[in-house]
């Protein structure tokens, strides 16, 4: 087998590769996970290994002979997995406890046609909020450094939000600059992506908008309501501590954003959204429990007897049947990967954009429901009795 690493390694490593992922660690003390890439240096490949140690990251980049002795090392004394991903193909390696080898390679059939400038090494992704550039409310969030640059240890945050910010991007056809746009944050934490939204939205791109933020923790509330004040946003960005399912005081609403609103106060926030005419729905669903704890189905008790399968599979459930259930409330709906999964499983993003023409999947619905013993919150608000 380790000659077909070999000759994977041959293979892959060149400039057409889209990365390698070395995991499943012996000692996670030492190294817990190890990424490379192709970065092209002064005119010259090379596959950049980015270790990861606790909280710390260590680069190395190497040659070719070097990466792959690099790897063929690392799978024979610290690591049990490689995926690795390329526009020729994709491969898979797994080591047993035993230290026996398993390769798997799928071609894609591509020769590939990425050039050596496309990996330079100094070349910025561009973001909607740039690197290098101060953002004052990242600054005090501890995102940024006085000079604009991002902290290493936040570099995931920098790129959630601006993933974030680029679904907002998508919709802006959907908001009017002619008026102040209505715009409710339920569960806003920290508010890293309420300020950002609000920075994008009426810093960056001049749409008017009035946008609350709402969460229970009243030290959070306070802490936001301050920097608003700070930056002289109070007059279109406001926080207020409250319950989704209790809040009241709004008849329309452009826009609704939940992000991580914890199980059914998902549900509450979306019903809550279709009955003020919500333009846009933005929601990034967690701890859905509801229908783990209801969800039965005799063909499937196989399959639910393992617990931790269960549960995924209700979560699943539970936003494939938001999303349908918004579709019949006249919603165009896409569920889209908000960041990667290596770096939270709550990964998902719900998008629902209002068009106006039911989609006529009632029947379906019902049929989900008694098949599987289901009584999801937001069936309830949105269809009433008769969805059951």
């Amino acid at each position: 087998m380790k000659e077909e690493l070999t000759a994977l390694l041959e293979r892959f490593l060149n400039k057409e590769l889209e990365g390698i992922i070395l995991s499943n660690s012996r000692d996670k003390e030492k190294i817990g996970k190890v990424q490379m890439r192709p970065v092209a240096i002064k005119g010259r490949l090379y596959f950049q290994a980015e270790e990861f140690s606790g909280k710390k990251a260590f680069h190395k980049n190497l040659e070719k002979e070097e990466a792959a002795v690099y790897i063929r090392e690392a799978l024979e004394n610290q690591f049990r997995q490689m995926e690795l991903k390329s526009a020729l193909g994709t491969a898979y390696v797994l080591v047993s406890k035993k230290g026996k080898m398993t390769v798997k390679v799928k071609e894609s059939g591509k020769t590939g046609t990425r050039k050596l400038e496309e990996l330079d090494h100094n070349r910025k992704k561009q973001y909607l909020l740039e690197e290098g550039v101060p953002v004052p409310f990242l600054m005090d969030l501890g995102v940024m450094t006085p000079s604009g640059q991002v902290i290493r240890s936040q570099y995931d945050k920098f790129r959630q939000i601006n993933r974030f910010l680029e679904f907002i991007e998508d919709i802006l056809p959907k908001l009017d600059k002619n008026k102040t746009n209505r715009i409710i944050d339920f569960g806003c934490g920290k508010s890293y992506l309420t300020f950002a939204m609000y920075y994008y939205l009426k810093e960056k791109m001049g749409y008017p908008v009035r946008i609350t933020g709402l969460d229970l923790k009243e030290d959070v509330i306070e802490t936001c309501s301050n920097l608003s004040r700070k930056y002289g946003y109070e007059e279109g960005l406001d926080f207020s501590c409250g319950d989704i399912a209790g809040y009241e005081g709004e008849n329309q609403v452009d826009m609704v954003v939940t992000l991580h609103a914890c199980d059914t106060a998902t549900d509450y926030a979306m019903a809550k959204a279709v009955r003020w005419g919500a333009k846009v729905i933005l929601s990034v669903p967690c701890c859905q429990h509801e229908l783990n704890s209801q969800i039965e189905n005799s063909l499937m008790a196989p399959i639910f007897r393992y617990g931790i399968i269960k549960e995924r599979m209700a979560a699943l459930y539970t936003d494939a049947l938001r999303a349908e259930i918004l579709e019949h409330m006249g919603y165009r709906t896409q569920i889209l990967e908000f960041i990667d999964m290596e770096h939270t499983p709550k990964n998902l993003l719900i998008r629902a954009v209002y068009q106006g023409t039911p989609k006529e999947n009632e029947k379906e619905i019902r049929q989900i429901l008694e098949a599987f013993h289901l009584r999801p919150t937001l069936a309830k608000e949105l269809m009433g009795e008769q969805a059951f």
